[in-house]
């Protein structure tokens, strides 16, 4: 056996961690593949968990698209073009924006409610955010990474922590209630 003076051991050989790492992602598969069938492993770690991930693209600059979700009356011309606002008995009451890391929102009539738990100016938004029809105190995190594509704005969508079953839901909402009004907002401002 070859010495730590004069070679590497073959306790560090390559082809002794290729063995142990086939060994452990086999065994570790099925396990992964047994706590995914019962939706929680012995640790309470779902792996079930929805999530929503969107990449729109706006024709409009960073600095708009961020003035748009962090001022009031900028966002009430955002609801103008919503199809919640045009479909829905939602009231017609004015946004309430508070544009600071913990500040508080209140957009679509109350219907969506939350705070900011980061700002970065023309960069990044991230909401602690709400639907008033869930259970009191779940909150889920939408993250907004602003960055320039082209003459536009490319938003890095990130939508988690939800309840169940609504995904599909909440994405459709996002096209339909931000994403497209956006758009067409934007369009009128240039």
């Amino acid at each position: 056996m070859p010495t730590a003076s004069n070679s590497k051991s073959v306790i560090d050989s390559p082809y002794r961690r290729r063995i142990i790492l086939t060994g452990v992602l086999s065994f570790g598969g099925l396990g992964i593949r047994t706590a995914a069938a019962t939706g929680a492993d012995d640790d309470g770690v779902s792996h079930t968990a929805e999530a929503i991930h969107q990449e729109p693209l706006i024709n409009g600059s960073p600095r708009q698209v961020y003035a748009v979700l962090t001022e009031s009356k900028r966002f009430d011309k955002l609801t103008q073009f919503s199809a919640a606002m045009q479909a829905m008995a939602i009231k017609q009451s004015p946004a309430e924006i508070s544009p600071h890391a913990g500040g508080a929102f209140v957009l679509f009539g109350g219907y969506i409610t939350g705070r900011f738990i980061d700002l970065i100016t023309n960069e990044l938004v991230v909401q602690a955010w709400r639907v008033d029809s869930w259970n009191p105190g779940i909150y889920s995190i939408a993250r907004f990474q602003l960055t320039v594509q082209g003459a536009g704005t490319k938003i890095v969508f990130d939508h988690t922590g939800f309840p169940l079953g609504q995904a599909e839901h909440l994405a459709e909402g996002w096209h339909g209630n931000y994403w497209d009004p956006l758009s067409k907002l934007l369009s009128q401002s240039s």
